[in-house]
């Protein structure tokens, strides 16, 4: 009776003298079985404990997920009986795998799967959306007053224009005098303005 069995791939684990993993892959209706020591069992645990901690934990694909990938196909590789076998069943896995996505994109593409999904109203700035400022360098000097508290961040009024500022880290309570000391790309730095 497997412990988990996902389509093709039956996994066994017996705790007798030793512990015992019999990985049993089954193509085109052949088993082809195989019993080994705890080190294909280690593998396989450790691979599948990489892609989760990449699919829940990590973000991205990085560093857990291939070594999740290069550990479940060393298992592969450690069940097999010979390593031609083992090598050619992972190349057939890929293969179908390569299939199977240019499948997928031909049949995808076909449907408008993609214009289903996708968000077709565009932001307009008359609507309200409008893109990173420019040209914020000649604030730079500017004198102002708080518009609301910033605590680093808020709103105020630098030469007759509202802004989002920040400052070096202190609160300053809003309707307080600032200058601006810096402009960083879209980032306006303030300070309170010193008498």
């Amino acid at each position: 009776m497997p412990i988990v069995n996902i389509g093709m791939f039956e996994f066994y684990v017996s705790f007798d003298y030793d512990i015992m993993f019999v990985f049993n892959i089954r193509l085109g209706g052949i088993p082809l079985d195989a019993v080994t020591g705890w080190l294909p069992a280690l593998t396989f645990i450790l691979g599948l404990l990489a892609i989760i901690l990449e699919i829940f934990i990590i973000p991205g694909f990085g560093v857990a997920g291939l070594a999740g990938i290069l550990l479940i196909g060393w298992t592969v590789a450690l069940v097999t009986v010979d390593f031609s076998q083992a090598t050619e069943a992972l190349v057939l896995a890929l293969i179908a795998t390569i299939l199977i996505f240019i499948v997928s994109v031909i049949l995808l593409s076909r449907f408008n799967f993609w214009q289903r999904v996708t968000l077709k109203e565009k932001q307009h700035k008359d609507t309200g959306y409008a893109a990173v400022q420019t040209g914020l360098g000649r604030f730079l000097g500017g004198t102002g007053i708080t518009l609301t508290p910033l605590r680093p961040s808020g709103s105020a009024e630098v030469d007759g224009h509202r802004l989002d500022v920040v400052t070096e880290g202190e609160y300053i309570a809003a309707g307080s005098r600032i200058e601006v000391i810096k402009v960083e790309g879209s980032r306006i730095i303030v300070r309170v303005l010193r008498k």
